[in-house]
This record gives C-alpha cells, sequence and structure tokens, in this order.
C-alpha cells in the first residue's frame, strides 16, 4: 500500500460517525475514489483525448479500434495489440483497453472531455 493511500485511509478514520465502517465504505459515504480509481480515471481521460484528437500530434497512432462490426456496446471499442518488443511504449495502452472496452455507449460517446469525466464518475463510482 502506498503512502497516499495509507493517508487517505487515516483521514476517513478521524471522522467519528465513519469509524466502524470498512474503508471502501467510508470512500463511498464521503465520495471520494480509491488511488487505483483515481489514476485508472486519469489514464482513461487521457484515453479520450488521444481518440478525440486533443492530442494528435503525440497520440495519432497509439490506439487501433476494433472492427465496429463486431462492437455491442461502444463504436469506440480498442483492440489490444500483440507485442514481442517495443513493450514498455505500449505499457499505457494495455492498461487503458481492458477498461475502455467495458464503459457504456454514453460514457465513451461524450461531445466533450468535461462531460466524459463526469459519465466517467459515474461509471467508476460504481466500482468503490
Amino acid at each position: 500500500m502506498e503512502l497516499l493511500e495509507k493517508v487517505q485511509r487515516k483521514a476517513t478514520m478521524m471522522i467519528q460517525r465513519l469509524q466502524p465502517l470498512s474503508y471502501e465504505e467510508r470512500l463511498r459515504e464521503l465520495g471520494l475514489f480509491s488511488l487505483e480509481n483515481r489514476r485508472l480515471r486519469g489514464r482513461l481521460l487521457a484515453a479520450f483525448q488521444y481518440l478525440k484528437g486533443a492530442c494528435r500530434k503525440d497520440g495519432e497512432n497509439i490506439f487501433s479500434r476494433a472492427c465496429c462490426d463486431s462492437t455491442r456496446s461502444n463504436m469506440f471499442k480498442l483492440r489490444e495489440g500483440r507485442f514481442r518488443l517495443d513493450v514498455r511504449k505500449k505499457f499505457f495502452t494495455m492498461r487503458v483497453v481492458k477498461h475502455w472496452i467495458r464503459l457504456a455507449r454514453e460514457v465513451v460517446e461524450a461531445p466533450s472531455l468535461v462531460i466524459f469525466g463526469a459519465r466517467l464518475d459515474g461509471a467508476l463510482s460504481n466500482l468503490v
């Protein structure tokens, strides 16, 4: 467990009425995310920017999309690549793809980053 997560655990324990609850229940009660979910949220926001073209110069070919005929939920399905060499450059994509695939259509098809962030928060709150 990282230092930041330990600090968050102790800070939530300082609230008297939340002391008998588990850590996850305290986070849910306070409307907070765990450190892991905050990192995931940041990665998904970055992926959204790459896919919508906001970061065209840096990430033009960073993701490959799955064929639209085989998708059932959202139209922006991503495909996991197979890599032997140069794995370090692909870590970001490998961490994001498995979570991106599970997002609902209304989250992925958001018209702006702000709306995507709000919808993503709703989707991630179910994971806490």
